[in-house]
């Protein structure tokens, strides 16, 4: 059937936090403060990245960089919104922007998720092979897997739109977040969306958590590999920001996108968790137990003050 003849809810209402203003009002300078620091700290890391010669010519700090912007990229797709219905009573979002907010959240999502693997092979490489480390993570061969991330990204996207706007949408039109997502837009449908959900699962649940057992399994081997104490010292102090990275964005998803696309009340802190919180806590975690970009930040600051 085509979309026009099955597409008739042509906005949809968000369901958001609260409908109290003063609550709003307290929500929306707390969530402007964490985009505001999210634009900070991840401007801050891909300037730095770019602009020292040592991290950018480093493979682990190219990537970080592209990470960053990722995040700027994640943040991007839904706090704005989001801080924008603060201040609105009704929270509208119109079809179109609803569809076009779910396929960059899973484009960008998924991308972040393939070069979260990336990275753990580099740290892989970096310490079970430091001898080749260099020619293994040439420059050419890190702008192919973020190429590659990207277009897993939006290949996978473009799965989970597609199967979407196939859905009639004539009734119901509360979606019961703050944002367009697969799972609660997908029970508004007026049709039988089982099969859909079963294949949505298998999608999004399938990528999030087969990614996280990779790398896992990653950590454990390059712990497993590594005898002497000090080297597991070492290696723990290297990857404990990319675990903590690891943990705090595939955890959320995997709890969203790997069941069966009921609704609990802490979905929606679970989204904020992984939407708007850890895009503000990975320049922190990184630079935090980094001293090669903390000693970076340190070196641009002194050029940016005595220009």
């Amino acid at each position: 059937m085509d979309k026009n003849q099955t597409v008739v809810v042509r906005e949809f209402f968000l369901s958001g936090f609260s409908q109290t203003s003063s609550i709003e009002a307290g929500l929306f300078v707390l969530f402007l403060f964490f985009y505001v620091s999210t634009w900070v700290g991840n401007i801050l890391i891909m300037i730095t990245v770019a602009s020292d010669k040592y991290l950018n010519s480093s493979a682990m700090y190219f990537l970080l960089g592209n990470l960053s912007f990722l995040d700027l990229c994640y943040s991007t797709v839904t706090t704005p919104k989001l801080l924008a219905d603060f201040l609105n009573h009704e929270k509208l979002i119109s079809y179109d922007q609803c569809i076009a907010q779910l396929f960059f959240l899973h484009f960008v999502g998924a991308a972040e998720m393939f070069l979260l693997t990336v990275m753990a092979y580099d740290r892989y490489v970096a310490i079970c092979r430091p001898l080749h480390y260099t020619t293994v993570m040439s420059r050419g061969l890190c702008c192919v897997l973020v190429a590659a991330s990207w277009m897993g990204g939006f290949v996978h996207s473009t799965v989970q739109t597609i199967l979407t706007i196939h859905l009639p949408f004539c009734g119901p039109n509360q979606v019961d977040n703050f944002f367009c997502d697969v799972p609660p837009v997908i029970k508004l449908a007026c049709a039988d969306t089982f099969v859909i959900e079963l294949l949505m699962v298998s999608n999004s649940g399938l990528i999030s958590t087969s990614s996280f057992v990779m790398l896992i399994s990653s950590y454990t081997t390059i712990l497993v590999k590594i005898r002497s104490k000090e080297g597991r010292r070492k290696a723990l102090s290297t990857c404990a920001s990319h675990l903590m990275v690891v943990t705090l964005f595939f955890g959320p998803c995997i709890f969203i996108y790997a069941r069966p696309f009921s609704t609990f009340s802490v979905d929606k802190m679970v989204s904020v968790l992984y939407n708007v919180i850890t895009p503000m806590l990975n320049p922190l975690i990184y630079t935090l137990r980094n001293k090669e970009v903390k000693s970076a930040m340190q070196k641009l600051w002194v050029k940016i003050l005595t220009f």
